[in-house]
Protein backbone atom coordinates (compact mmCIF):
# COMPACT_ATOMS: atom_id res chain seq x y z
CA UNK A 1 0.00 0.00 0.00
CA UNK A 2 1.60 3.36 -0.83
CA UNK A 3 2.53 6.00 1.65
CA UNK A 4 -0.22 8.69 1.96
CA UNK A 5 1.64 11.19 4.39
CA UNK A 6 1.93 13.88 1.02
CA UNK A 7 -2.13 13.90 1.36
CA UNK A 8 -2.32 14.69 4.96
CA UNK A 9 0.60 16.61 5.58
CA UNK A 10 -1.07 20.38 4.15
CA UNK A 11 -4.53 19.57 5.30
CA UNK A 12 -5.95 20.88 8.52
CA UNK A 13 -9.20 18.12 9.21
CA UNK A 14 -10.40 20.44 12.30
CA UNK A 15 -11.50 23.06 9.69
CA UNK A 16 -11.60 21.16 6.38
CA UNK A 17 -14.60 18.50 5.36
CA UNK A 18 -11.99 16.93 3.47
CA UNK A 19 -12.17 12.97 4.34
CA UNK A 20 -9.23 12.44 7.23
CA UNK A 21 -9.63 8.93 7.81
CA UNK A 22 -6.96 6.17 7.21
CA UNK A 23 -8.23 3.45 4.62
CA UNK A 24 -10.02 0.79 5.77
CA UNK A 25 -9.88 -3.10 4.25
CA UNK A 26 -9.12 -3.95 1.26
CA UNK A 27 -9.42 -2.26 -2.57
CA UNK A 28 -12.70 -3.35 -4.19
CA UNK A 29 -12.35 -5.82 -6.76
CA UNK A 30 -13.25 -2.88 -9.47
CA UNK A 31 -10.87 -0.20 -10.11
CA UNK A 32 -12.24 3.21 -9.63
CA UNK A 33 -12.21 6.55 -11.39
CA UNK A 34 -13.09 9.73 -10.60
CA UNK A 35 -12.62 13.13 -12.24
CA UNK A 36 -13.36 16.05 -9.58
CA UNK A 37 -14.41 19.59 -10.94
CA UNK A 38 -12.18 21.74 -8.45
CA UNK A 39 -12.83 25.55 -8.45
CA UNK A 40 -9.43 26.50 -6.58
CA UNK A 41 -7.68 29.13 -7.28
CA UNK A 42 -7.78 28.18 -10.62
CA UNK A 43 -10.47 26.22 -12.12
CA UNK A 44 -8.75 22.47 -13.08
CA UNK A 45 -9.99 19.20 -12.92
CA UNK A 46 -8.37 16.26 -10.82
CA UNK A 47 -8.53 12.65 -12.38
CA UNK A 48 -8.35 9.79 -9.96
CA UNK A 49 -7.23 6.14 -10.84
CA UNK A 50 -7.34 3.27 -8.25
CA UNK A 51 -4.44 1.52 -7.65
CA UNK A 52 -2.59 -0.32 -4.72
CA UNK A 53 -4.93 1.20 -2.66
CA UNK A 54 -4.61 4.58 -3.03
CA UNK A 55 -6.41 6.68 -5.67
CA UNK A 56 -3.13 7.93 -7.61
CA UNK A 57 -3.97 11.64 -8.42
CA UNK A 58 -3.54 14.18 -11.64
CA UNK A 59 -4.08 18.06 -11.94
CA UNK A 60 -5.78 18.64 -15.23
CA UNK A 61 -6.15 22.70 -16.16
CA UNK A 62 -8.80 22.15 -18.70
CA UNK A 63 -12.02 20.00 -19.47
CA UNK A 64 -11.05 16.57 -19.73
CA UNK A 65 -11.04 15.18 -23.69
CA UNK A 66 -14.24 13.51 -24.65
CA UNK A 67 -13.36 12.97 -27.76
CA UNK A 68 -9.96 11.36 -29.53
CA UNK A 69 -7.37 14.33 -31.24
CA UNK A 70 -8.13 16.39 -27.32
CA UNK A 71 -4.58 16.56 -25.92
CA UNK A 72 -4.44 17.75 -22.37
CA UNK A 73 -1.86 18.77 -19.79
CA UNK A 74 -1.99 16.14 -16.45
CA UNK A 75 -0.38 16.98 -13.36
CA UNK A 76 0.78 14.14 -11.12
CA UNK A 77 -0.01 15.07 -7.89
CA UNK A 78 -0.09 13.27 -4.58
CA UNK A 79 -2.07 9.99 -3.85
CA UNK A 80 -5.23 10.20 -2.18
CA UNK A 81 -7.09 7.90 0.14
CA UNK A 82 -10.02 5.17 -1.74
CA UNK A 83 -12.90 7.13 0.39
CA UNK A 84 -11.95 10.52 -1.81
CA UNK A 85 -13.46 9.39 -4.59
CA UNK A 86 -17.03 10.41 -3.04
CA UNK A 87 -15.85 13.74 -1.97
CA UNK A 88 -17.99 16.88 -2.79
CA UNK A 89 -17.39 19.96 -0.83
CA UNK A 90 -16.50 23.58 -0.16
CA UNK A 91 -12.83 23.66 1.44
CA UNK A 92 -12.65 26.64 3.47
CA UNK A 93 -10.45 29.55 2.35
CA UNK A 94 -6.75 29.53 3.83
CA UNK A 95 -6.56 26.16 3.68
CA UNK A 96 -4.58 23.69 1.52
CA UNK A 97 -6.59 23.06 -2.04
CA UNK A 98 -9.47 25.95 -0.65
CA UNK A 99 -12.39 25.64 -3.00
CA UNK A 100 -15.20 24.27 -4.19
CA UNK A 101 -14.87 20.49 -5.51
CA UNK A 102 -17.51 18.21 -7.58
CA UNK A 103 -17.88 15.11 -9.31
CA UNK A 104 -17.45 15.64 -12.72
CA UNK A 105 -17.36 12.28 -14.15
CA UNK A 106 -17.38 8.91 -12.17
CA UNK A 107 -16.88 4.93 -13.06
CA UNK A 108 -14.54 2.22 -13.21
CA UNK A 109 -11.98 1.81 -15.10
CA UNK A 110 -9.42 -1.44 -16.83
CA UNK A 111 -5.66 -1.16 -16.94
CA UNK A 112 -4.27 -2.37 -20.20
CA UNK A 113 -0.93 -1.12 -19.48
CA UNK A 114 0.92 0.22 -16.48
CA UNK A 115 4.28 1.28 -17.00
CA UNK A 116 6.67 4.08 -15.26
CA UNK A 117 6.53 6.55 -18.35
CA UNK A 118 3.01 5.36 -20.30
CA UNK A 119 -0.41 4.28 -18.46
CA UNK A 120 -3.56 2.99 -21.10
CA UNK A 121 -6.90 2.26 -19.74
CA UNK A 122 -9.94 1.31 -20.41
CA UNK A 123 -12.43 3.96 -18.99
CA UNK A 124 -16.32 3.30 -18.56
CA UNK A 125 -18.29 6.12 -16.75
CA UNK A 126 -21.18 8.49 -17.82
CA UNK A 127 -18.98 11.25 -19.97
CA UNK A 128 -15.68 9.54 -20.46
CA UNK A 129 -15.78 6.06 -22.34
CA UNK A 130 -12.98 4.12 -24.28
CA UNK A 131 -9.46 3.92 -24.02
CA UNK A 132 -7.24 6.56 -22.43
CA UNK A 133 -3.81 7.37 -22.18
CA UNK A 134 -1.58 9.19 -19.90
CA UNK A 135 1.97 9.52 -21.34
CA UNK A 136 5.25 10.64 -19.06
CA UNK A 137 6.47 14.04 -20.90
CA UNK A 138 9.99 13.97 -21.16
CA UNK A 139 11.07 16.32 -17.86
CA UNK A 140 13.22 19.48 -18.47
CA UNK A 141 14.05 18.72 -14.14
CA UNK A 142 13.95 15.24 -12.69
CA UNK A 143 10.81 16.61 -9.97
CA UNK A 144 8.94 17.32 -13.68
CA UNK A 145 5.19 15.51 -13.33
CA UNK A 146 3.97 16.29 -16.44
CA UNK A 147 1.65 14.23 -18.75
CA UNK A 148 -0.32 14.31 -21.72
CA UNK A 149 -4.05 12.65 -21.31
CA UNK A 150 -5.50 11.70 -24.50
CA UNK A 151 -8.48 9.61 -25.79
CA UNK A 152 -6.97 6.81 -28.08
CA UNK A 153 -8.37 7.06 -31.42
CA UNK A 154 -10.39 3.57 -32.70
Amino acid sequence: MNDLSKYYSPRDFRKTPELKRKQKGKPSDRLSFVIQCHQARHLHYDMRLERDGVLKSWAIPKEPPTKAGIKRLAVETEDHPLDYQDFEGEIPEGLYGAGEVKIWDKGSYLPIEWKKDLIVFEISAQRLEGTFCLVKLKPKEHKDKNWLFFKKKR
